[in-house]
């Protein structure tokens, strides 16, 4: 490939994976160009990841393949926590089909179906593009803040010629051994030792004859998991002891010998191998995230060990996190000072799973055999407490820490930094849809009282849709309140409910809470002016020189 000037790109996303491609998709819907450049021309073929959560879930809603991608996941119904000889110590399930964010809380999936899916997703948004069999050798990020074009070395791996390209951004969604991290001078953190363990993937027509959740062996001699991932798809985690090399446990028969407990009676002619793979789990994090406009996402910024999941959905949280900001900033509604609160954000968030990861790793499978004696007798004691389920199996995503984009929480009202839950909302026809089809892309506030035009005028600097939701505690004596109580759907409700005594929500476009308002004490009130003078201290991020977004604001009752 020739070319007699370099190409310029808006964004360059480095990596094809979920992250790069959630990243790449959520910039096209707001409106910004981006081209992926991905060495592999094909998804890569055998299963990674295999858990992402509601929240991460709420994420592929917002990349438009939710309804696809239900169809191919399976919700996990809880977890078992075994001793060695694998009798029950705990187990905690999932009676609720749909956790708080619109979505089953666990989903069971296979990473390669999962990624063709947003793949085949690109078709519907022109302003991606995707080129695998592309290899990035080299890249040149400019100084901090100065918004030059990043120059980006591109090798086809088929023909070997090489071209340069100019980015007005780029996005190292590449992997552990990420270029982009060493380019701008990144180097990993240690949270933890690492640990070797062995992922063995198996497909079997026959259902297993085992409890249909997650199993977790807190063995310290042998630690193990095991889960079903699809109708015929099964994995086992085993971490190997200290000097075990993998290869003996990968011949057939020790393999076999090691899944035995969950397959009895199964033929072994039906248990079909589909990898064995040693890998090293690690807790990192990268110490600097961002040079000017060149960022880290996913593995390349933090690794987890998988304890509670949440490898891929980081990296994907990483991108729902910056995707809005870039795309601001890229189209002048923003300043390059926008970008600092990724890092700010992110960083911290990251690095607070990947502890609570090595805290129940070690609190699972650690220790001697006095540590284990003590788990073997807590465990069942835990299990039997009123709400146990409901807490060892809850989100685990902490807020983000008060910083200019979450500002600080007032008594009663929805804590800033908190992703907004997602009940079904009636549509003007009466259909019900999750709220976050009808907030659109951008900010949005939920509010239960008439704006002042003080929050009227920050609503249209930013572009926010406005959702007006039926408060019955608003209504005035003798005006029908319990007749309207009555009749309230039940998501309006639950979305009232969650408001306390806030009257009105400011969500920023990845539905994180920015800040909020106070209710009226007098029905014919309005709300807002409280708001709008916290917005003194981080409006200028978002609005550059106060320019207003175009239009009027979208008013939605």
């Amino acid at each position: 490939m020739t070319a007699t000037a370099p190409e310029h790109v808006p964004v360059v996303v480095i990596g094809a994976g979920p992250t790069g491609l959630t990243a790449a998709t959520l910039l096209a819907r707001h409106g910004v160009p981006a081209l992926v450049l991905e060495r592999h021309r094909a998804p890569y073929p055998l299963p990674r990841a295999v858990h992402l959560d509601d929240e991460v879930h709420r994420i592929l809603q917002a990349v438009g393949i939710h309804e696809a991608f239900g169809a191919i996941t399976r919700p996990a119904r809880g977890m078992r926590l075994l001793d060695g000889s694998h009798r029950v110590l705990a187990e905690f399930r999932r009676d609720n089909p749909c956790g708080r964010y619109g979505f089953p809380e666990a989903n069971m999936f296979d990473q390669p179906a999962l990624e063709q899916l947003m793949r085949d997703n690109l078709t519907e948004h022109p302003l991606v593009t995707l080129r695998g069999g592309m290899e990035v050798t080299a890249l040149t990020p400019s100084p901090d803040s100065c918004g030059a074009p990043v120059p980006v070395t591109v090798r086809d791996v088929d023909t070997g010629v090489t071209r340069t390209l100019l980015a007005d951004a780029v996005l190292g969604c590449d992997g552990a051994g990420s270029l982009v991290r060493a380019a701008i001078g990144s180097r990993m953190q240690d949270l933890a030792a690492p640990q070797q363990w062995l992922v063995v993937d198996i497909r079997c027509r026959l259902p297993l004859p085992a409890w249909d959740g997650v199993h977790q062996i807190c063995d310290p001699r042998r630690a193990a998991t095991y889960m079903r991932v699809g109708e015929d798809r099964y994995r086992w985690e085993f971490r190997l002891r200290t000097g075990e090399r993998p290869e003996e446990l990968t011949d057939r028969e020790r393999l076999l010998a090691l899944i035995a407990p969950w397959t009895p009676g199964i033929p072994e002619d039906e248990l079909h191998v589909l990898r064995t793979a040693s890998y090293t789990f690690r807790a990192q994090v990268a110490d600097r995230w961002r040079q000017g406009r060149v960022f880290l996402l996913g593995d390349a910024a933090h690794l987890t060990p998988p304890f509670i999941g949440q490898g891929m959905g980081a990296g994907m949280r990483d991108a729902h996190n910056l995707a809005w900001k870039l795309a601001r900033v890229l189209t002048g509604r923003a300043g390059e000072t926008l970008l600092d609160t990724y890092q700010a954000e992110r960083h911290r968030h990251a690095r607070q799973l990947i502890r609570t990861a090595v805290a129940v790793g070690a609190v699972m499978t650690g220790g001697g055999t006095a540590t284990t004696l003590i788990r073997n007798a807590v465990l069942p004691v835990l299990s039997r407490l009123p709400g146990a389920s409901r807490l060892v199996l809850s989100a685990v995503s902490p807020p983000l820490r008060p910083a200019p984009l979450t500002c600080s929480r007032r008594p009663g009202h929805p804590r800033p930094g908190t992703l907004c839950p997602q009940p079904l909302l009636p549509d003007a026809e009466g259909t019900p849809r999750l709220l976050d089809d009808r907030l659109g892309e951008g900010f949005a506030v939920l509010a239960t009282a008439p704006l002042s035009p003080a929050l009227h005028a920050l609503v249209r600097a930013l572009g926010a849709r406005v959702i007006h939701l039926h408060d019955a505690r608003r209504q005035p004596p003798g005006t029908g309140g319990a007749e309207h109580r009555a009749e309230a759907d039940p998501g309006t409700s639950a979305l009232v409910r969650w408001m306390g005594t806030a009257g009105a929500v400011l969500l920023r476009p990845d539905r994180v809470v920015l800040a909020t308002a106070a209710r009226p004490r007098r029905p014919d009130a309005t709300c807002g002016d409280d708001l709008a003078a916290t917005s003194a201290a981080w409006a200028p991020l978002l609005c550059s020189s106060g320019r207003a977004a175009e239009g009027t604001p979208t008013v939605v009752t």
